[in-house]
């Protein structure tokens, strides 16, 4: 649907209902706050199931290594009593270790979702909480993501939309192809210029 320049999708009304699911799942339950569940519902919901699985692996790897680091973080914290250059040194640090770990181990596109798992757990566990605490938040982006990629499964966009993201994932994909084309024409020439010297 659209209005003017602004578009209304299907993914758009799935990230709402997405959000949605996980404010009433939260309150039916007395969890507490959705906030970091509907923000890995959001980080996790994409275009198709598909994607949305692929994703959600990556995700949830993410979620794992930036979970078991923000529990880390939880237990130094508590141990120099919550001091502020614990926090000011350590989560930088961890950003690092995130970024090497998922890279080392080919979970690039979950660096973002593991960064943000763990400076949202670390950064959101108040003073003299208990390590459930520190667990269910790391719970409750699994719950997330586990919605997104229910949701992905159950509400599938009519057939225009679908063809219309196909035309233009082809253009995208002709983008790349013209813009290789290109590098291996460099190449040749490179290659070329090297064999007459």
């Amino acid at each position: 649907m659209h209005f003017g320049r602004f578009r209304l999708g299907m993914r758009t009304f799935k990230t709402a209902l997405a959000v949605m699911i996980c404010i009433l799942l939260f309150h039916l339950l007395d969890r507490g706050s959705p906030l970091i569940a509907a923000l890995a519902a959001v980080f996790s919901l994409r275009q198709d199931l598909n994607t949305s699985f692929s994703f959600g692996r990556s995700r949830i790897l993410g979620n794992s290594i930036g979970g078991l680091l923000a529990l880390i973080y939880f237990y130094i914290q508590a141990f120099f009593e919550n001091d502020f250059y614990v926090e000011l040194i350590v989560l930088p640090i961890f950003v690092i270790l995130v970024i090497v770990v998922s890279d080392g181990i080919g979970n690039n596109p979950g660096i973002v979702s593991a960064i943000a798992t763990m400076l949202l757990i670390s950064l959101s566990i108040p003073q003299g909480e208990s390590t459930i605490y520190a667990l269910n938040r790391v719970l409750d982006t699994f719950i997330g993501t586990v919605i997104a990629i229910s949701l992905n499964g159950i509400v599938t966009p009519p057939k225009v939309e679908k063809e219309k993201q196909i035309k233009e994932d082809l253009v995208e994909l002709k983008k790349k192809e013209a813009g290789l084309s290109e590098m291996l024409e460099d190449v040749r020439k490179q290659i070329e210029d090297q064999s007459k010297d």
